[in-house]
């Protein structure tokens, strides 16, 4: 396996530990642990621990070790953390969470991009829910996934403002932890298709108050729906 290979698995390996509890706030690792525990050498596991500390989840110390911090220090826009914290048990939760974010930002974004989205922009937002048409009729969520990060990265991005665009990688956690922690139906609903070609329409037509309402009822489903099943599996015996 490469050194990339290593310290993305031991970087995988210790954020689930932490986002899961198994490693508390407070908690104190050492390099030569992480060495010793994981098989790697010095280089890989500071590497990671790096990474970890430019997210709020570790901070380092001379003659204390590698500390543990609360979940208040975390850097909860980081699509690694977001994605940890969907493989955990508490996922349904996370995702409500992150459709409460999303209702703030993307109604707003699609308001934006009816007003600033260029003819390039709004044929590659039309074609992505076109795709998202076929493939949500066929039952391919794999493809179906792609073409909705696709649509939802080319509204942030046609927003023309740029800290929203930069929100495209929490968006894209949300969307793809949905489908591969088997929390979305086996056939997407015609009604959340429908309203993604609205906001395209929208946004073609320049329609600012047509799109915003639009996207915040794709996220209201969306969020709707993946507590329903969440809730379903949990009940499940």
């Amino acid at each position: 396996m490469t050194r990339t290979g290593l310290h993305d698995n031991v970087l995988d390996a210790l954020g689930q530990r932490i986002v899961s509890g198994a490693l508390a706030a407070g908690a104190v690792l050492t390099l030569d642990a992480i060495d010793s525990e994981y098989d790697v050498s010095r280089s890989v596991s500071r590497e990671a621990v790096r990474v970890l500390a430019s997210m709020g989840m570790v901070a380092s110390r001379q003659r204390v070790g590698v500390t543990v911090q609360p979940r208040a220090s975390w850097q909860v826009f980081d699509p690694r953390l977001i994605r940890w914290r969907l493989d955990s048990d508490d996922r349904v939760a996370q995702l409500r969470s992150l459709g409460e974010l999303r209702s703030g930002f993307e109604p707003v974004a699609a308001a934006l991009a009816a007003q600033r989205a260029t003819p390039e922009q709004c044929g590659a937002l039309a074609a992505a829910a076109s795709d998202m048409v076929v493939h949500g009729r066929s039952g391919d969520l794999e493809s179906f996934l792609a073409a909705d990060v696709l649509f939802h990265q080319i509204v942030l991005e046609a927003s023309g403002n740029e800290m929203l665009a930069s929100l495209d990688g929490v968006v894209a956690e949300v969307l793809a932890g949905r489908t591969h922690h088997h929390l979305m139906p086996s056939h997407p609903k015609d009604e959340a298709i429908d309203l993604h070609v609205e906001v395209a329409r929208a946004v073609r037509s320049g329609d600012a108050v047509a799109a915003r309402t639009a996207m915040a009822s794709i996220i209201e489903e969306a969020t709707d729906a993946v507590v329903d099943v969440g809730t379903d599996a949990d009940q499940r015996p």
